[in-house]
């Protein structure tokens, strides 16, 4: 029978067909149960970012529409701003091509006159062109006439939001607001707008912040 060093083939097929010794299978599972471990924090943390990145996306979208709806209030419920015989008044910030003209949503003390709830930015808002250019035509109007050639009376609702925004660290819309009259530290919103929006979870970001701090 063949032999190398003092090891015969029979000897090595008979441990082959014995199988594996029990502490070779302790330390096989051991191995594996050291790399399971070691990637479910990786996943975890590749879950919770990938979260982070939807909340930080969201709050932009919203902050971006209550910004525009703010702007879209210059002019707001002050008469008609082409009298004729004179030219209209120029809104302060020139992306706003329309203003609001639905007074009935803005009460006594919302007088900066943002969003008075989420709800109004998905709901929409009446409003008309403001027929600030005379080149650029209406933005109602689909042949682009003149902005002098438009009934910039017309209303139209204009709306914001797409739908109510979904915390990604909740998975519901329980946001917190903040109005234009309330400091950075105050919890409890006044209902009187909404000038800011955070997070509803107190959960800690893998940076080390609080999501509702952001």
């Amino acid at each position: 029978m063949l032999e190398i060093r003092g090891f015969s083939i029979a000897n090595r097929k008979s441990q082959i067909e014995r199988g594996f010794t029990l502490f070779e299978l302790v330390v096989t599972l051991t191995v594996l149960a050291v790399l399971v471990m070691g990637t479910i924090p990786l996943a975890e943390n590749a879950a919770k970012r990938n979260k982070e990145m939807r909340l930080r996306e969201t709050l932009r979208l919203v902050r971006q529409a209550i910004d525009e709806f703010k702007r879209d209030t210059i002019g707001a419920c002050t008469g008609n701003p082409t009298t004729p015989g004179r030219l209209p008044p120029v809104p302060t910030d020139p992306r706003s091509r329309v203003v609001i003209n639905d007074c009935e949503i803005f009460d006594t003390l919302n007088i900066d006159r943002y969003p008075p709830t989420l709800e109004t930015l998905v709901e929409g808002v009446k409003v008309r062109d403001r027929g600030i250019s005379l080149t650029a035509g209406s933005v109602f109007d689909p042949n682009t006439k003149q902005a002098t050639e438009v009934n910039a009376t017309d209303e139209v609702v204009k709306i914001y939001l797409r739908q109510m925004p979904i915390d990604p660290m909740t998975g519901e819309s329980d946001w917190k607001f903040r109005s234009s009259y309330q400091e950075g530290d105050d919890d409890n919103w006044d209902e009187i707008n909404v000038w800011d929006i955070h997070s509803a979870s107190d959960e800690i970001a893998l940076n080390g912040e609080k999501y509702s701090d952001w």
